[in-house]
């Protein structure tokens, strides 16, 4: 473990000319000659880390070998189809639309859903829309418990708190959305012979922001090892375009808008980039908190929030189990 003396948000500046060029040749590798395969499929949601895969996918392996995938359904908001519409115009990489929202229908994503959170909320009904949040976990004391926050169709919001099993239950509901997302890619690279490419970036990929062979599955992960402050300056070097590069990272799950801070991790994306790259250096809290923007003691509760998840995220991260009938039992 390294110690970093002089703490600041500069830690996390890169060479982007150099990363961009690393990452090309990564892939043009792993694709051609470790995987053996023809181009390299990518969802395009219209956020910062599947555009900026999307273009240096493109950069790699030419834009004739990437295809792009869009794959709306009920509750996307129209901006990730636009937005991503306009990454692939600005790389000429190939687009095909799926919607999937009568997939999820006949799979009962939205039923099951709805159920749910009836238990808390029973009014909640068609025309009616919904997210869960968490607490202030860095700022407050106490548990972190899950909220529903529901929209009735006259503009009026509620919040409940959710119940374990309530909460469970709308969380495996929405979970189909990014299982039937990566079952249409593999369709696509079965078909062409292409590999899929994975979009998260170091946060989501150590903290388990993913869904375990839903967004999670891939067959290379090329920005995995980029903190979210790294991917956005690799995406001003390769010219993704500014409305990307604006939007507020959101998860495009829920039907009411929803950032990844209130729904995961409690902290700005560039705080939580900090604690962690503190935290991994042996940055002490003290010496942390003033580039952060946090207190000593907020920065402690940060790095127990980090390692609390990649706790929980061993198992998202784990193969499947296979017995060795060599070893002693």
């Amino acid at each position: 473990m390294s110690v970093v003396t002089a703490f600041s948000a500069d830690v996390l500046r890169i060479d982007a000319a150099t990363v961009a060029r690393d990452l090309q040749e990564f892939l043009r590798d792993t694709v051609f000659y470790q995987l053996r395969r023809k181009g390299l499929v990518v969802g395009l949601s219209g956020g910062i880390d599947s555009s900026v895969v999307g273009a240096l996918a493109a950069r790699a392996l030419g834009s004739d070998r990437v295809i792009g995938l869009m794959m709306p359904e009920a509750d996307s908001s129209s901006d990730s189809e636009r937005l991503a519409t306009s990454l692939a115009r600005e790389f000429g990489i190939r687009t095909v639309r799926e919607d999937i929202s009568d997939t999820l229908t006949a799979a009962e994503c939205y039923r099951r859903r709805d159920d749910a959170i009836r238990t808390v909320i029973p009014e909640y009904s068609d025309g009616w829309r919904c997210k869960i949040v968490l607490p202030d976990q860095i700022r407050q004391s106490g548990y972190a418990v899950f909220s529903i926050v529901v929209c009735s169709p006259s503009g009026e919001q509620r919040r409940a708190r959710l119940p374990l099993d309530a909460y469970l239950a709308v969380v495996a509901a929405t979970n189909f959305k990014q299982r039937v997302r990566k079952m249409i890619e593999y369709h696509y690279a079965d078909r062409f012979r292409y590999a899929v490419a994975g979009t998260a970036n170091l946060l989501e990929h150590d903290q388990g922001f993913f869904v375990k062979l839903g967004d999670g599955a891939a067959d290379v992960k090329p920005i995995a090892h980029l903190y979210k402050s790294q991917v956005y300056e690799l995406a001003a070097y390769l010219g993704v375009p500014n409305d990307i590069r604006r939007r507020t990272p959101t998860t495009d799950t829920y039907s009411l808008e929803q950032t990844q801070e209130e729904f995961y991790f409690g902290l700005s994306l560039q705080q939580t980039d900090l604690c962690m790259f503190a935290l991994d250096h042996g940055v002490a809290a003290q010496d942390a908190a003033p580039a952060i923007g946090l207190n000593p003691e907020q920065v402690v509760r940060a790095f127990r929030m980090i390692q609390s998840k990649r706790e929980a995220a061993r198992y998202l991260h784990a193969p499947a189990a296979v017995f060795n009938a060599e070893r002693p039992v």
